[in-house]
């Protein structure tokens, strides 16, 4: 039998993996000592395969992460399986500027030094499977961002961007109909500021979701709602995996016009309305 350790990140989706029938839940408990330091240990574990379910959106999450991996294996542990349904630092996948690391690169290579392998869900670029020195794949989990979306009239599927018309279409696939399309965005890495140029696709009166893999800060998610609204769009809804919804990301989406935010359980939140676990659990039974 499989056991299924879950970071303090990743505790309802690790339920719904076992819901799912992958293994059984062990318990683990998670400390911080007076000077800031943490412990996550799995005082109940007694297996020999363990799958590590642990998303790594903070410093913190990565240490746990790290210490969940080495307490199993001390545990008795001869085969461990880590799931990190959002990879924190994946979108520091290169070195933007002279001196700086690639820190992706680097959380990769101590993550694969307490595992066996490792499963990646919808990582922002799939070449960062490349930074881990153990068998890494990626996750497709856009097709669950359909599920809570029911009665779109004359749906448009957008991308905020080119890279995301995969997740839109997939998005689409999975609804069963509509159109795809996508903006065209400009970066300006030195300020941050975004450039967000529409396609000629007619919106007026239509329903639009608008999909990406991660809601940050907000700031193209909103972009694109504001152009679509003013274009006469219907009701407009932002679709994401990972809602991260970081600083007054919410607060933008609404203030943009959204009528709804859809996020899955790889970062548990307030708009996480879909789990990402039969995706995960389809690829681990593969």
């Amino acid at each position: 039998m499989t056991t299924i350790v879950p970071a303090s990140t990743s505790q309802a989706l690790a339920a719904a993996l076992a819901d799912e029938g992958v293994g059984s839940l062990t318990v683990p408990t998670y400390d911080r000592f007076a000077d800031g330091e943490t412990l996550a240990a799995v005082p109940e574990f007694d297996d020999e395969e363990a799958i590590v379910v642990a998303s790594t959106a903070t410093n913190d999450a990565h240490i746990e992460l790290l210490q969940l991996q080495d307490s199993v294996r001390e545990a008795g542990a001869t085969d461990i399986t880590t799931v990190i349904p959002y990879l924190g630092y994946a979108r520091q996948d290169k070195a933007f500027k002279q001196g700086q690391p690639i820190s992706v690169r680097a959380t990769a290579r101590a993550i694969s030094t307490g595992t066996d392998r490792v499963f990646l869900v919808e990582p922002h670029e799939p070449a960062v499977a490349d930074f881990f020195t153990v068998p890494t794949e990626p996750i497709d989990a856009a097709a669950r961002l359909a599920e809570p979306l029911e009665g779109l009239d004359d749906p448009l599927f957008v991308a905020p961007d080119e890279g995301a018309i995969e997740l839109a279409t997939t998005t689409r696939d999975a609804y069963g109909e509509g159109a795809v399309d996508y903006f065209e965005k400009d970066r300006d890495y030195e300020t941050g500021e975004i450039e967000l140029t529409p396609s000629d696709a007619p919106v007026e009166g239509r329903d639009v979701v608008v999909v990406d893999d991660i809601i940050a800060t907000g700031g193209t998610m909103s972009g694109a709602i504001e152009v679509l609204d003013r274009r006469g769009a219907g009701r407009i809804y932002a679709v994401c995996v990972h809602p991260v919804l970081a600083e007054a990301a919410r607060t933008k989406l609404a203030a943009a016009g959204v009528e709804r935010v859809i996020g899955t359980d790889s970062l548990e939140g307030a708009v996480s309305d879909v789990s990402v676990a039969p995706a995960i659990a389809a690829r681990l039974g593969e």
